[in-house]
């Protein structure tokens, strides 16, 4: 039977309608119509609010007191996704940072097992690291990094047999040709925790490269003379760029200089999240290190950002109230642009016929209500 949601503002990804109904039969939207005209479905009455596209999030360590890292299980995943899921994300790469390589493919195996029993909002696996820049490591162990060999980009593509892949690399320690190996495999190969020249990235980017990881924190900066990962981030209009807007890990200015010079199709709001967030406890261990949240800010004991306590609910409300962004512009980047980067966008980011029924019902504060995952 299908189903009728009513009576709430709706923006469909592109627009915003009054008085329509979103009808849902199963996994998939069957029809967006005026209320007049649902016919025979069941009307579920939301009694106001928006409801909109669900969030994506293409980069969640952890949530609701786990970490991908400490146990790469099912469980795991399923706790990450369930946790984030009552902020409004429907869509998520869980994230296994800089680590053994036993520790990286028993997550990629538990996302990729997760995926297929149906664990509601798993979309693939982000995998950031190992192949990093010890010089902007941030809180990634400076033990487990390492360059990448051939064999590497062949367990990378291997992975990616198995479920989506996302890679994030340094691209003055991987080879252009690598990185093209790799996307030619199907691996979105993301660009951070780098201190690359303009010239090095450039390069990267010219190889395949489709994302920049967390815009502004881990990489070279930007100067008059030297543009850095961060200026060839901004200045090129086809990759897209993962950023968090949470108030500690870049300034509202910056943040600001970011929305203005790259198209808002290809920014995504991402939360970088660790276990205290969406429910988790003030305090945990990172591979031996203790991270604490303090006034909303996670860092390990010399001072180090360590991921965050970030929701996408809240990096949303921080861009409309902090920021002044336009509300329709902001929520695409927390849905439409993640689909399109996880080439999803055929049936993810928009409230439209034969689209996954995955939705976030928001109050007239952005607060989240309800949300649905493939019509549940």
């Amino acid at each position: 039977m299908a189903l009728a949601l009513t009576g709430a503002r709706i923006f469909t990804g592109e627009d915003f309608l009054e008085r329509h109904a979103v009808v849902i039969e199963g996994a998939r939207i069957v029809k967006v119509v005026p209320e007049a005209e649902v016919g025979a479905a069941t009307r579920h009455d939301l009694r106001g609010g928006l409801l909109a596209p669900g969030f994506i999030d293409v980069q969640v360590n952890g949530g609701g007191g786990a970490l991908l890292n400490d146990n790469p299980s099912v469980e795991t995943v399923r706790t990450i996704a369930t946790s984030h899921r009552r902020f409004g994300t429907v869509g998520m790469l869980p994230t296994v940072i800089t680590d053994a390589p036993k520790v990286i493919a028993q997550a990629v195996d538990s996302v990729a097992r997760a995926m297929a029993e149906g664990v509601p909002g798993v979309l693939g696996i982000h995998i950031e690291g190992p192949f990093l820049d010890v010089a902007r490591k941030g809180a990634h162990a400076a033990r487990f990094i390492r360059e990448m060999e051939e064999a590497d980009a062949d367990a990378m593509a291997g992975f990616a047999m198995h479920c989506p892949v996302m890679l994030t690399l340094a691209p003055n320690r991987v080879k252009p040709a690598l990185i093209q190996r790799l996307t030619q495999a199907g691996v979105l190969v993301s660009l951070g925790h780098s201190d690359a020249s303009y010239a090095e990235a450039r390069q990267a980017l010219d190889a395949g490269a489709r994302s920049i990881t967390h815009l502004y924190n881990a990489m070279s900066q930007m100067t008059g003379r030297e543009p850095g990962l961060a200026g060839a981030a901004l200045a090129d209009q086809e990759s897209y760029v993962g950023i968090i807007a949470d108030g500690h890990h870049v300034h509202d200015a910056s943040l600001k200089v970011a929305f203005a010079a790259k198209p808002s199709s290809r920014m995504m709001l991402i939360t970088d999240a660790m276990p205290t967030a969406a429910g988790g406890p003030d305090r945990f261990e990172l591979q031996g290190r203790m991270v604490t949240r303090s006034n909303g800010r996670l860092s390990l004991e010399d001072g180090t950002l360590a991921g965050s306590d970030l929701t996408m609910d809240a990096a949303v409300r921080h861009c409309v109230e902090r920021l002044g962004l336009d509300l329709a512009t902001v929520l695409r980047m927390a849905s439409l642009s993640p689909a399109a980067f996880l080439r999803r966008a055929h049936e993810l980011g928009r409230i439209a016929p034969d689209y996954r029924a995955s939705l976030v019902l928001l109050d007239d504060k952005l607060q989240v209500k309800q949300t649905w995952i493939d019509g549940q």
